[in-house]
């Protein structure tokens, strides 16, 4: 009788899951899963990138490192009652970011604020964009005291 307990206690959370994360919506991050190699606009290497999805598939988890002494990592969910997606990033400099935002049809678009150099909060905006040939462009902009979008890294994913 126990056995069978926890036979349907585990059909009911796996088919929980599958529904709580079966929308679409839940789907629209899922082109950055992979293993990856970075690289910036002139060639140069910036690290390597493993992307997995968890929980059932509603998490998209990060696991970035350069290999030069640099790592972090990010969870990634579809926020359905308030139909956003939110990123949470943390690194080993001890950079907290958070981001939420939207697909939109082409590109996922994610913004948020974090502490600048002089500690000022600054405006966020992350872009991660597939293209045809299965490669990922990430562009992470930065607002600087005018408002205007400043680059702070820009990245082309390719599969390993």
């Amino acid at each position: 009788m126990k056995l069978l307990g926890l036979v349907v206690l585990f059909l009911v959370t796996s088919v929980s899951q599958a529904i709580a994360c079966g929308a679409p919506e839940n789907r629209q991050f899922d082109f950055w899963v992979g293993d990856w190699q970075v690289h910036k606009p002139d060639g140069s290497f910036a690290g390597m990138n493993r992307i997995t999805l968890e929980y059932g598939g509603c998490v998209v988890h990060e696991h970035y490192a350069t290999g030069r002494g640099y790592s972090g990592e990010s969870l990634n969910t579809y926020d359905a009652a308030r139909k956003v997606w939110h990123q949470t990033w943390v690194d080993d400099s001890g950079l907290l970011l958070m981001l939420e935002g939207h697909w939109d049809g082409r590109s996922m678009l994610l913004e948020g604020v974090a502490p600048g150099a002089d500690g000022t909060l600054t405006k966020q905006r992350i872009t991660w964009s597939p293209s045809a040939d299965g490669s990922v462009r990430q562009l992470w902009e930065s607002a600087d005291g005018k408002g205007a979008w400043v680059v702070v890294f820009d990245g082309r994913y390719t599969k390993r």
